[in-house]
């Protein structure tokens, strides 16, 4: 009996990381669309705050290891990213709101959670096909 995860049950790091990169950025660049009047001058002040608490949230799930994985890592990667980037962003002066706060945790679990969520059922797609091909 093998205690190994077999490599296609894993999903490759880079394009978890692209996927979770782009969610990220995606909730930025829409904030600013909506609220900023200057692209150029709010992009770095806003997305440093997310994607520092993003690589955070990698960190601390190891999410190199399974990066697809919805629970605990993809679960955990939204939660720091929200209250990891809400903290940063309220300490460097930026200021919060309830409003804020809640359309950060939806938007970000879309996306965080959703594209995982996406890969989980094409592995179980994928494992019901090669279940019924023998």
């Amino acid at each position: 009996m093998s205690t190994t995860t077999p490599t296609s049950r894993t999903a490759p790091v880079w394009p978890a990381a692209v996927a979770d990169a782009v969610a990220v950025l995606a909730f930025t660049l829409i904030g600013i669309a909506s609220h900023d009047g200057s692209f150029a001058a709010a992009f770095g002040r806003v997305v440093w705050p997310f994607a520092l608490a993003g690589v955070i949230g990698w960190a601390v799930t190891r999410a190199w290891q399974d990066p697809a994985r919805i629970w605990p890592t993809g679960v955990l990667i939204w939660f720091v990213t929200v209250v990891g980037g809400l903290a940063l962003r309220g300490v460097s002066g930026q200021g919060l709101a309830w409003s804020f706060a809640l359309v950060t945790a939806l938007f970000l679990a879309i996306t965080l959670l959703g594209w995982r969520t996406l890969v989980t059922a094409m592995r179980r797609g994928q494992t019901a096909r090669s279940g019924t091909d023998g």
